[in-house]
């Protein structure tokens, strides 16, 4: 008699060569779409540490850079979030003359897992905002400092309204870019909207926000529609953000600058931001926030080739709250605009009283 686990010419059954199929693919599916492990900065194999850093309350190092007054004899103490592929060298670019008169000390850092900051395989809008007060108090930049964000950066700064509001004195917001889902934005205009974007940037924020998981995996398949903020092959509509796309792409700029972000995995910088910003905002949406104990301006452009100016004003049209700065002319890298850095620092910190006769 043939043993039941066999077919009758005593070879397995259909259905178990199926099963092992199908769990072979299935292996190879997982291990395929498994990141690979992040390379930080000073371990064996990693990236040298140059930059000065400071210890977060979970162990981690965080990099920073300074600008501006001496820490000791500043007037206002300022940190600053950069935007997606950026990192601490990054500023608003605001004059050193500027921040001499006001007495501004500015601490701009490699966001978690960015440049020479350790990865946070946790990243959350909340540990955004923890990553800045930690880092506010191991500088001891006192009981309040001002906040300054840029384009995808901006979401430690809505972190911060809703976790931290009792630390900040005031904040900037330069372009924050919005996540297409969330509830509070109209659903018609939000659509239409996202619909105008390239394919490749559609398919990733659907990505994104159903399978943060997959990001790595679907990120690097040529066959696969992905971003073109990442390649930097998509144009932009306003002739400066274009002009100087251009330029860092044929100087090579724009290749350095995304080796440095992402020298300890490109998993753990870019893929973690996009999975942060765009994914599901459980905790909380900026439509919900409540008005914070300080001022909040919004700087945007209205020629933005990535953040749609009609739904940033709908969100500040419906908080009421913020500061709202149209900037006719004007495109997404705020901080390229020659004078503008000056300008948003002397909106967010008042001019010193004029000297006494």
């Amino acid at each position: 008699m043939a043993a039941a686990s066999t077919g009758n010419n005593g070879s397995p059954p259909v259905a178990l060569l199926v099963l092992m199929a199908a769990a072979m693919v299935a292996g190879w599916f997982v291990n395929a779409v498994r990141p690979p492990p992040p390379t930080p900065c000073g371990a064996e194999g990693g990236p040298p540490v140059t930059a000065a850093r400071v210890r977060m309350r979970d162990g981690r190092f965080l990099a920073y850079a300074e600008s501006g007054v001496r820490r000791e004899a500043a007037r206002f103490k300022v940190v600053y979030s950069h935007g997606f592929s950026g990192g601490r060298m990054d500023s608003p670019r605001a004059s050193q003359a500027l921040l001499e008169e006001l007495g501004v000390y500015m601490v701009a850092f490699d966001r978690a897992g960015y440049g020479e900051s350790d990865p946070d395989p946790r990243r959350s809008l909340r540990s955004a905002a923890m990553d800045i007060q930690d880092l506010a108090d191991a500088l001891q930049l006192g009981p309040k400092f001002h906040l300054i964000c840029s384009s995808l950066g901006c979401h430690a700064a809505w972190a911060s309204f809703k976790y931290i509001p009792h630390r900040l004195a005031g904040a900037a917001m330069m372009a924050p870019v919005i996540n297409y889902r969330w509830p509070g934005l109209p659903r018609g205009l939000a659509r239409q909207l996202y619909r105008r974007q390239p394919v490749g940037d559609q398919w990733s924020l659907r990505v994104a926000y159903y399978a943060p998981w997959l990001l790595h995996w679907w990120m690097n398949q040529t066959w696969l529609p992905t971003s073109t903020v990442i390649s930097g092959s998509g144009s932009f509509p306003n002739a400066l953000d274009e002009k100087n796309r251009l330029m860092a792409l044929s100087t090579g700029l724009f290749q350095k600058k995304a080796r440095m972000a992402t020298q300890q995995g490109v998993q753990d910088s870019f893929y973690r931001d996009m999975a942060v910003m765009f994914g599901r905002w459980p905790e909380f949406e900026p439509a919900e926030l409540e008005e914070p104990p300080f001022p909040v301006h919004l700087f945007q452009g209205d020629e933005d080739g990535v953040v749609p100016v009609q739904l940033q004003r709908h969100i500040c049209r419906r908080l009421g709250w913020i500061s709202y700065h149209e900037l006719a002319g004007v495109g997404h890298f705020l901080s390229a605009v020659p004078g503008l850095g000056d300008r948003i620092v002397t909106t967010l910190l008042p001019l010193p009283p004029p000297a006494a006769a």
